[in-house]
């Protein structure tokens, strides 16, 4: 696991739209399609942003990439609750990424129905062989939960279902969430973290005691893969042993 600490939140989110260039490049090269698990949340939206400027648009194959989430609020999906509504705002809508490699969860019938239905997507996209993405984006939120695993939530234990329905007693919607043994299926997996407001539960879940009920996202540790975790100064303001800043 690495810690990079950026001066701000604009050079962390170029700092991602560059790695996100670098990963995609890599996977065409190598096996001729580019997989990216999105992440909602307001600390990626900059990152979305920029993807759709110069130079970052023009170096990333578009017509060979996948995209996919690691959750979704069960609201329709012009609901601005909706995570994928605000990456097709800032993103797909401008960039030539063919609709059928858009791989949106989509909330239909039931949340157990929703869940099923993408997992049965993402096995038919792996055929069933090996299941592994060439970017994973998530956020850590303040209670410590990632993607939809929230504390105390029986989907912690889940290792054999891909995608889960998660309900949280104190929210109004049910969600649909990636499961620890495919969060962790990355080549390269970003924790992207930035705010004063995050410095606490940040220092909590990178140099507190393990305690993963409490804090989902001290379970994410990707198999064999790289694990970075891009922070801000303001996030990082309370860790014990700061890295160096990044320009």
């Amino acid at each position: 696991m690495e810690i990079e600490i950026y001066n701000d939140s604009e050079a962390l989110s170029r700092a991602v739209a560059e790695l996100f260039v670098e990963q995609s490049e890599y996977a065409v090269q190598n096996r001729g399609f580019f997989s990216v698990v999105l992440s909602g949340g307001n600390t990626p939206q900059r990152t979305y942003e920029l993807l759709t400027q110069k130079p970052w648009v023009d170096l990333i194959p578009w017509e060979n990439t996948h995209i996919f989430w690691g959750d979704e609020r069960c609201v329709p999906k012009d609901d601005p609750r909706n995570n994928a509504f605000h990456v097709f705002k800032l993103l797909l809508d401008h960039v030539p990424v063919p609709a059928s490699q858009i791989h949106s969860i989509n909330y239909k019938g039931s949340p157990k129905q929703t869940a099923e239905q993408y997992e049965l997507m993402l096995h038919e996209f792996f055929e069933d062989g090996e299941v592994t993405f060439d970017l994973m984006l998530l956020g850590l939120g303040n209670d410590g939960h990632t993607a939809s695993l929230f504390p105390g939530t029986p989907v912690l234990n889940e290792r054999t279902r891909w995608v889960s329905e998660v309900t949280v007693p104190s929210q109004e919607f049910s969600r649909v969430t990636l499961t620890i043994p495919i969060l962790e299926c990355s080549i390269l997996t970003l924790f992207l973290v930035e705010g004063e407001e995050k410095a606490g539960i940040l220092k909590t879940v990178l140099e507190g005691p393990p305690n993963p009920s409490n804090y989902p996202a001290q379970l994410i540790v990707p198999n064999n893969e790289e694990l970075i975790w891009m922070v801000d100064k303001a996030a990082a303001k309370l860790l014990a042993e700061p890295k160096p800043n990044k320009p």
